[in-house]
């Protein structure tokens, strides 16, 4: 380095290589002459070759300014050497000898991390069998942290813990999605150093046939680059193993809630029978049974609402767990609509209600349908049930008319209240769990409603009105 001093001071200009070809030799612009050492019979002998040959003039010139473009300022390599500073370069091994080497030295030369990132299952294997986890012992114990991460399912990973934790309990292992598999394996020392190695073949065994070229790198921001990968990776496989972890969770727990709601529907079922049984088998009686007539109708009223708890309860079961089934015939939807009005209109005028008026809009078309009677019923006393329900006074009317969308035919019955409308906070999720404001519902009816529609391939909506008071619900059926 003196030496290099007293040429630049000199006014010659000079540059470092790394890597030099094994001659000397000096070249103008008129002849050249090179000097090559080699050691024969224990002793140094000297080659000299001098031409004048313009081809060899030419080709060493070429040679000197290849090295020369690929060299680094004197002065600069001088300043890192002042300061304590390695040269940056990268080199490519072709041996998978050197390269597992170089490997195990610049392990063995951290001081505070090792991170490793393997491209498959079997790299990792092979690199035990090859003696890598001895070094990661010796740098372990020397208060090295070692963290590895493999593209591999959990499964793979606990096994591989169970072997390695026995040995080596320090070191950390964490799985990448298997979609993140390479070819390429990274090691990255300190954040200072960095090895890329090829996997040329992984189904080999051996270590040497499976490898490939690989590339050393002591310069601190391709290091830094590559941690930042493996930091970014160990992030999401940290996150991963969470939500696998919350997911299993919600399965336990989805299929305990699922158990308890068969469960409690069933143990609902049991009392709700005898009640209704009793209580209409007394209300049938007269005499002097009149006088409890009352309370045997509020023990009838209670007993349906707790059984039609019951069936919703079981319903959304069945439409959470895909388990509902459809018993689907032909019939016209006209006399089933029609047919459920009038039992309605009959209840209304036993019970002394006039001041909700039921209508029906008078159409002639005939809608045949293919469905399930019984839950199509289902959602149109729901949807009617809640309009009275809303509606204090004024008039309901239920009506049934053709619709073409996308060259399709569906079937569209609708039920419009002059009631309080929809709330606005319950609109944007009506159709949803729960959705209720109501002391009196559980918020269940619309949600298995809207599924038993859309499980006839229809859809179901409700907007409130915009010229008078009160809220429309409607829903289609294709038309067979």
């Amino acid at each position: 380095m003196e030496l290099a001093k007293l040429y630049l001071d000199s006014g010659i200009q000079i540059k470092h290589v790394k890597n030099l070809p094994p001659m000397s030799f000096g070249v103008s612009d008129k002849e050249m002459a090179v000097t090559i050492e080699k050691m024969e019979g224990g002793r140094v002998i000297n080659s000299l070759l001098s031409s004048n040959e313009p081809l060899y003039v030419k080709h060493f010139a070429s040679i000197f300014e290849e090295l020369w473009r690929n060299g680094i300022d004197a002065k600069s390599r001088i300043r890192d050497i002042d300061e304590g500073i390695e040269t940056e370069g990268i080199e490519i091994i072709r041996n998978p000898t050197e390269s597992l080497k170089i490997a195990y030295d610049i392990v063995k030369s951290a001081r505070h991390e090792v991170l490793r990132i393997y491209p498959s299952i079997n790299a990792l294997r092979r690199q035990i069998r090859a003696g890598a986890f001895r070094i990661f012992k010796e740098v372990l114990e020397d208060g090295v942290k070692v963290r590895i991460l493999i593209p591999a399912d959990e499964q793979q990973i606990a096994e591989l813990e169970s072997e390695i934790t026995l040995v080596l309990p320090q070191l950390e292992i964490r799985s990448i999605d298997k979609s993140l598999q390479t070819s390429i394996g990274i090691i990255v020392v300190d954040r200072k150093k960095s090895l890329i190695i090829e996997s040329r073949d992984d189904t080999k065994d051996n270590y040497y046939d499976a490898v490939g070229l690989a590339a050393y790198s002591n310069s601190r921001p391709i290091a830094l680059s590559y941690a930042s990968v493996f930091e970014a990776l160990w992030k999401q496989a940290e996150l991963y193993k969470q939500i696998n972890f919350y997911y299993e969770q919600l399965k336990i727990h989805n299929k305990m809630q699922e158990e308890f709601i068969n469960v409690a529907a069933h143990e609902l079922r049991t009392p709700i029978q005898p009640v209704l049984s009793l209580s209409e088998l007394l209300l049938s009686k007269k005499g002097d049974i009149e006088q409890y007539e009352e309370l045997l109708e509020s023990i009838n009223r209670n007993g349906k609402r707790l059984q039609r708890l019951a069936e919703n309860i079981l319903d959304v079961t069945k439409i959470e767990s895909q388990s509902l089934q459809l018993k689907k015939e032909k019939f016209i939807l006209n006399d089933l609509i029609l047919s459920i009005f009038t039992n309605y209109e009959s209840h209304m005028k036993k019970a002394e209600i006039s001041n909700v008026k039921l209508a029906m809009a008078p159409k002639e078309d005939i809608v045949l349908v293919e469905g399930d009677k019984e839950r199509l019923t289902q959602v149109f006393d729901n949807i009617l049930s809640n309009a009275i329900k809303f509606t204090k006074e004024g008039r309901i009317t239920v009506s049934i008319e053709r619709m073409k969308e996308n060259d399709k035919e569906f079937g569209v019955v609708s039920v419009k209240d002059t009631g309080s409308g929809i709330d606005s906070e319950i609109l944007p999720r009506l159709f949803t769990k729960f959705a209720t404001k109501s002391q009196t519902g559980t918020g269940l009816g619309l949600y298995i409603s809207k599924r038993i529609i859309e499980t006839h391939g229809g859809k179901v909506w409700a907007e409130n009105n915009l010229q008078e008071t009160g809220a429309t619900f409607s829903f289609s059926i294709a038309l067979d």
